[in-house]
This record gives C-alpha cells, structure tokens and sequence, in this order.
C-alpha cells in the first residue's frame, strides 16, 4: 500500500483530508503537534473509515525528528501533503514571530527532509491571503499577488515561493492549493473544526456562541464597500475541499506538475451576514450579534474563479451553503453534548 505522509493531519482541514485518503486506501502516517487539535479525533477518522492511521507527536519545527520520519518511511511513501501551520489571520498581526517561526522555518524544514529522502510529490495547504486585496474579481491562478493584508498571508507567499525556489535543487513535483474560506463539518459530526481558545474563524464563533458557550458574536465591521457592509468572502465545504488534496495528489504524480497554484472556491462570494442569516434558518435559532469595529488583517471582499481546478484536478464543489451552516451546528451540538470530556475545549477556553 502507498503510503501519504500528513503534517497536521488532525487538525481540522487535515483530519477530513485524512479521511479522503483512507477511503482512497492509502496509507496514512500524520505527523502533527497537537498545538490546535487532539488525539481524540484519531477515533473519529477510525469510526468513519473503520481504519487506523500511524500517528507521529511531531513538531515540523524539529528537523532532525521531521528527517528520521521521513527516512522511515522512504520507501512507501507516495507524496507529502502539508498542513502544519498557524493559521489565524488576527493572532498573526499580534504575534508574527510566532508565524514565521512555525509557517516559515517549519516548510523549510519539510522541503529539506523531502530533498534529503527523495520525496517527490508535495501538496501544499496555501490560501486565498497570498492575493491580498484582488483589483478585479472573481480571483483566478493569474491574478496579480498584491501585498498580503496579514502576516499569516505573507507567510504562505514566502511558503510559496520558497517551494517554488526548491525546484532548482530537488526535482520534485508540487501542487499550491490556494482555497478560500473552508467552513462545515463531516456528516457524521465525528470530526470538524474545534479551535483552542477564541475561535478566529466565523462559523465556529457563531456555533459557539448558538450554544451557549458564548454570550455575543462580533461582526468585524459593517462599513465596508460590499452590498450589505460586512466582508465578503468565498466559503466552501471542508469535505469538498479534502477531496481536492486527494486528487491534487493523484494528478501531481501523473502530471508532473511543479509549483502548480490552483483556486479551490465555489466561485460564489456570500458576506458574513449572509452566512449568520443562513445560520439562523437552516438552524432555526436566533444569534445574539454585535457589530464591531474593522478587524486588522481583513481583506474587504474576495472569491475564487475555480474553473482551472475542474479542468486540471476534475474537482468541483459539490456542498452548498446549507449543508455547510447545517453540519457545523449539528457538529457543535455533539462536542457540547461530550463536555467536559476533554472533546469540547471548555477546559482550555473560558466564556470571554
């Protein structure tokens, strides 16, 4: 069996990816720190599988440890899909160092292990950040890259670019999957998106907050240049998006691709009202909402012309707004239901 070797593979976009690759019968390794997941999500990949994975407790930051797994498993090992990174856009503006040193120094770190053991195929988890403030949308693979908004955007340009740079000593094949906002959860409510501490994404906070867990939901501003003032953004299913990382795999391999970007969207951009609004009927339940000043960081209005990922990786997205807004709450209610088992983050995040 081939092997796939996953940094971050519990966390939240990793963890439904790992599912894909199961059900595609690779063989999983996931290497992840538990910064920003747990090991409790192990059994909910084995629940929906019915299979196992091997699990390294690994920091990326770690050469020598990231350099021993790779060597490990050399000779099975098919390709590396990355994960393993800080991702929030508000903490990185108040802590950049922590961004760079984990976003930066950690893909150096894979990029040499890879070279070291000849490992051939990389997929890497970019992000629409890497576009900055688009002139024009929809956003395609050739639009220009403006200066990103945020130190996590900067930090997935210079992962780009560095993979890029690494093509003229290692020749090896990469894919940058450049999504946009992934929201939702898997149907089964097994496994979704649990944050330690403050939520930075909007779906988590809103569900938080429908639960109880939360007083008030802020809306980062509503004086925005969109039609209804909040910020736009192009969100899609979590489960549509892993499925992309398999194929973008499979088509890395065959095609050879180098340092291949691809949008992965919906081609449709819905504002943050827009979302609470579908929260609130598709749920039926009412959100205590406050709106607030800008939050530093935020692009205005975004979404992605995801045309060239159906044409090369045969990939469309296939979940709507509705299963999105429905599986999160479904997902909250199950780890409210479990606490405080250790599942729901209630012993590391207090009501703020």
């Amino acid at each position: 069996m081939k092997t796939v070797i996953v940094t971050g593979g519990l966390g939240y976009i990793g963890s439904h990816t790992v599912v894909e690759l199961l059900n595609a019968n690779y063989d999983v390794v996931v290497a992840d720190n538990l910064s920003n997941s747990s090991e409790k999500v192990i059994d909910g990949i084995r629940q929906i599988t019915g299979k196992s994975i091997t699990f390294v407790n690994l920091d990326i930051r770690d050469y020598f440890k990231l350099e021993s797994l790779l060597g490990f498993y050399q000779q099975s090992t098919i390709g590396v899909i990355h994960f393993a990174a800080c991702k929030s856009v508000g903490e990185s503006m108040k802590e950049p160092s922590k961004y760079y040193d984990n976003n930066v120094t950690g893909t150096n770190n894979l990029l040499k292990a890879m070279k070291r053991y000849k490992a051939d195929n990389l997929v890497f988890s970019s992000s629409c950040t890497v576009y900055g403030q688009a002139d024009d949308l929809p956003v395609t693979e050739q639009t220009p890259q403006k200066p990103a908004e945020s130190v996590y955007g900067r930090t997935k340009q210079i992962c780009e670019q560095m993979i890029k740079d690494f093509h003229t000593e290692h020749n090896y094949n990469s894919v940058l999957l450049r999504y946009f906002n992934p929201i939702g959860a898997h149907e089964s409510s097994l496994i979704g998106e649990l944050p330690n501490g403050t939520p930075d994404n909007l779906l988590p906070y809103v569900a938080e907050t429908a639960s109880g867990k939360r007083k008030l939901f802020t809306v980062f501003g509503e004086d925005y240049d969109t039609e209804d003032g909040t910020c736009v953004r192009d969100y899609l299913h979590v489960v549509d998006l892993a499925k992309a990382h398999v194929l973008a795999l499979e088509v890395s391999v065959e095609k050879n691709l180098k340092a291949e970007p691809v949008n992965l969207g919906t081609g449709t951009g819905y504002s943050v009202k827009q979302v609470l609004e579908a929260f609130e009927k598709e749920n039926d339940i009412k959100i205590n909402t406050h709106y607030g000043n800008r939050r530093k960081g935020d692009v205005e209005a975004i979404y992605a012309d995801p045309s060239y990922a159906e044409k090369l990786l045969g990939w469309k997205s296939k979940l709507g707004l509705k299963e999105m807004v429905t599986s999160v709450w479904n997902w909250q209610k199950t780890i409210s239901s479990k606490c405080c088992g250790g599942g729901c983050g209630c012993h590391v995040n207090k009501e703020i």
